[in-house]
């Protein structure tokens, strides 16, 4: 496949007017302007023209729940929440993911090719997400990392869904210690295994304690749903406690911290801003926190926290972030590269080279802009969506 013509926005360092993609094999194969591309389609491939419009990596969304709390399902489609133990680090995602969800499609409408999905934050320890990609049926077939995260959560949910049942944690304090009597946990059994590994002992394997090895060996990060800055405190306290990496997710009171928060390193996940503020610990969230936390240093991506606010909204949403401060190029980063590299799959996707993934999105002008249509979606090298084929663009 070539793509031909428009703007190419590769997030990589250097855009191409009047540029040129071949792909091959799902992946990158060349790019650069159109002359500097050798051009010559064998028969059977597809050339994508594009006029005036913009050809950039397909949008990330680093932070959600589609196929996993589904639409119009009610209770027999949300597998979000497993609310009977306040523990679960060995739940998996791609065990509840269903990819017949309504959102699946709306998120490839949306020149969305890839997503963080995951469960809920009503545990201190919710399960595992999995990093994966937007069209397919069989959730196996579309994994690119996992597990890629381990959802923790501090504040008003974790409360708010036990409080009830007269057990922990009813308290801010409780799911600080429960957490660190896990970690604890999970640190002795690692080195126990460790232990008898070097030793040649026997070693039964903990099915409740393996799910943390990747966290404590530094492969992948605590998830941590935090809006209050007391709760973003506590959360970064823990992390630099037990030396584990860690994303703040939502961070909706992170522009009141923007300077600490810079100073710690952590990258920041930003919103559902584009909601309701229907709890206590979101009566400070606004559209500027991502640019505020983005201009202090703060590595950042923008999340619809879906079904929260609506998948296909995510680039509207960096769109009212750089309304509200955001530089635009950050604006386009919040929602590719930067989201690639806070969720740990930059090596795939996020910037348009040589070697990645073809996971591209073709708008007829910015994505940001709400009249902005998707022309094309393109996953691993094959067109997914095409808004001409479109039945809900056709009168347009």
């Amino acid at each position: 496949m070539y793509i031909i013509g428009g703007t190419i926005k590769t997030m990589a360092g250097t855009d191409f007017q009047d540029g040129c993609i071949h792909i091959e094999n799902g992946k990158i194969a060349e790019i650069g302007r159109r002359g500097e591309v050798d051009f010559h389609p064998a028969a059977h491939e597809q050339v994508i023209e594009v006029r005036d419009g913009i050809v950039m990596p397909g949008i990330i969304e680093a932070h959600c729940h589609m196929g996993i709390t589904e639409e119009k399902k009610g209770m027999e489609g949300d597998d979000c929440n497993e609310t009977v133990d306040p523990l679960t680090p060995y739940l998996r995602a791609i065990d509840a993911i269903n990819t017949m969800d309504a959102a699946f499609d709306d998120a490839v409408r949306a020149g969305i090719t890839s997503a963080m999905i995951g469960p809920g934050s009503s545990n201190v320890v919710g399960g595992q997400f999995a990093f994966v990609k937007t069209r397919g049926r069989r959730v196996d077939d579309l994994i690119v990392k996992a597990p890629a995260a381990m959802k923790v959560a501090f504040g008003e949910n974790p409360k708010v869904n036990y409080s009830g049942m007269e057990k922990s944690p009813s308290t801010r304090m409780a799911i600080a210690g429960m957490l660190r009597q896990e970690l604890t946990r999970a640190f002795a059994y690692d080195e126990k295994k460790r232990k008898a590994a070097q030793n040649g002992d026997a070693f039964e394997e903990d099915f409740t304690l393996e799910c943390w090895l990747p966290v404590i060996h530094g492969e992948i990060p605590l998830k941590a749903h935090v809006h209050r800055v007391d709760d973003i405190f506590t959360a970064i306290r823990i992390a630099k406690e037990f030396h584990l990496k860690m994303t703040l997710d939502h961070c909706s009171e992170g522009h009141l911290i923007a300077d600490e928060l810079s100073k710690e390193g952590f990258p920041a996940i930003v919103g559902p801003d584009l909601a309701s503020r229907n709890k206590i610990e979101v009566q400070n969230m606004a559209f500027k926190t991502v640019g505020v936390l983005n201009q202090a240093g703060v590595m950042t991506a923008i999340t619809t926290d879906h079904p929260v606010s609506l998948i296909q909204s995510l680039p509207l949403c960096a769109g009212l972030a750089v309304k509200s401060g955001l530089a635009m190029e950050e604006g386009y980063k919040a929602i590719t590269i930067s989201a690639a590299a806070i969720c740990g799959v930059a090596d795939r996707v996020g910037s348009l080279e040589v070697g990645k993934d073809a996971d591209i999105a073709i708008f007829d002008g910015n994505p940001m802009e709400v009249f902005t249509r998707t022309l094309y979606t393109i996953i691993d090298g094959q067109i997914v969506y095409d808004g001409e084929q479109d039945p809900e663009e056709g009168n347009k």
